[in-house]
C-alpha cells in the first residue's frame, strides 16, 4: 500500500475555514464485511480497529456540550461494532439526527439479525452503499455476489418503510465511479436508478448521492501502481469549482476516529493529517469538549479536489 500524502502534496488547494460543527462523523472503526477496490478506508475483514465504550462516552460528553445535530455514524461498516447500538441509542434520546452509513450487505449476515428492525426504530437515516443498478458492475467493484446481498437488504428496508413515498424513514443510495473518472450528473442518474430499480426489483429511494472517488489508501495506491495518478489529480485540479469551495462538507463537520482523534474529514483521517494541518498535534475529542471550532483553519491538501471538481462531492452527493 503506497503512503499518498506525499503524492497529494503538491497540488495546493484554496485555503478555507470552518464555520461551525452542526455534524459529528464518527468512523468507529475499520473492520468491514467486505473490502471494496474504491474504499478510501481501506476497511475490511481483517482490520481490527473499533472503538471501545470509554471513547464512545466521551463522544457523548462532546455532543452535550456542542451545538452538533447530527450524528453520521461510518465505518467500515459501522452495525458490527460493538458501540454502533449504545451510539444510536444515545444520541436518539438527545433528540439527534443519526445517520448510519451502510453497505447494504451487513442486513444480511446471520449474526446482524433485527439491525435494519432497530435502525427503524430510531429513525436512522441510512446512506447506503450502490454504486450501479447493474450486477455486473457492483460485483466488479465490491467482490462477487455483493449486488445480490445488497437488493435483499433494499428489499428489507423498504418492507419497513424506508424510502417510502410519505415515511420519514430516509434511505439515500451512494453512487461511486469504478475508475478515475468524475461522476456523471447527479440529477440524471437518479433518474436512471428509480427506472432501473423498481422496474427490475419493486425498490423505491428518497435519493441519489453521486461522489467522486478520493485518491486514498486502497484507490490511490491502486491509481500509483497503474501509473494513473497523475492523470486523474489532473482531472480534478482541471474540473475544480471555486463555487463548490463554500458547499463541501468540512466547513460544518468534524471527523471523529476510533480512538476519539479529531480530524477535519473522514477523508483526512485516514491520511492522518490532523485538526487545522499537518503541522498541528493530533487532538482528542475530550480536548475540544465545549470548544467552539468555528473560524479554524481546515487542513487541505491535493485531495481535496476530489470534492471541488465538476459538481462538487460530498457526503450529501454533489454540491452544485
Amino acid at each position: 500500500m503506497h503512503a499518498m500524502l506525499p503524492h497529494l502534496e503538491p497540488h495546493h488547494f484554496p485555503a478555507i475555514q470552518r464555520r461551525g460543527v452542526s455534524t459529528l462523523q464518527v468512523n468507529i472503526g475499520y473492520y468491514c464485511n467486505q473490502a471494496c477496490l474504491h474504499c478510501h478506508v481501506n476497511a475490511g475483514p481483517t482490520r481490527k480497529e473499533m472503538m471501545d465504550h470509554e471513547t464512545a462516552c466521551e463522544i457523548l460528553d462532546f455532543l452535550d456540550a456542542s451545538d452538533v445535530d447530527t450524528l453520521d455514524i461510518t465505518g467500515g461498516a459501522p452495525e458490527l461494532h460493538a458501540e454502533f447500538r449504545f451510539l444510536v441509542t444515545e444520541a436518539r434520546r438527545r433528540g439527534m439526527h443519526v445517520m448510519d452509513r451502510c453497505n447494504l450487505t451487513v442486513l444480511e449476515l446471520p449474526e446482524m439479525s433485527g439491525i435494519a428492525e432497530f435502525l427503524a426504530d430510531n429513525e436512522v437515516e441510512i446512506i447506503a452503499s450502490l454504486p450501479c443498478y447493474s450486477s455486473e458492475n457492483v460485483d466488479r467493484q465490491r467482490g462477487s455476489g455483493v449486488f445480490d446481498a445488497s437488493i435483499k437488504g433494499l428489499q428489507r428496508l423498504n418492507a419497513l418503510g424506508y424510502g417510502r413515498a410519505g415515511s420519514a424513514r430516509r434511505l439515500n443510495l451512494v453512487f461511486n465511479p469504478i475508475g478515475p473518472v468524475l461522476p456523471p450528473d447527479q440529477e440524471k442518474l437518479t433518474a436512471d436508478y428509480r427506472d432501473r430499480l423498481w422496474n427490475d426489483f419493486g425498490i423505491e429511494f428518497n435519493d441519489l448521492f453521486c461522489l467522486a472517488n478520493l485518491p486514498i489508501h486502497r484507490f490511490g495506491s491502486t491509481l500509483v501502481s497503474r501509473r494513473q495518478l497523475d492523470d486523474y489529480m489532473e482531472l480534478l485540479k482541471s474540473s475544480h469549482q471555486d463555487a463548490n469551495l463554500g458547499s463541501v462538507m468540512c466547513r460544518d463537520l468534524i471527523s471523529v476516529d476510533w480512538q476519539g482523534y479529531v480530524y477535519d474529514c473522514d477523508f483526512n483521517q485516514m491520511l492522518d493529517l490532523p485538526l487545522g494541518g499537518r503541522d498541528r498535534p493530533r487532538r482528542h475529542i475530550t480536548e475540544l469538549t465545549g470548544r467552539s471550532l468555528g473560524g479554524e483553519a481546515i487542513a487541505v491538501s491535493g485531495h481535496c479536489y476530489g470534492c471541488t471538481a465538476g459538481q462538487g462531492s460530498s457526503c450529501g452527493g454533489a454540491l452544485a
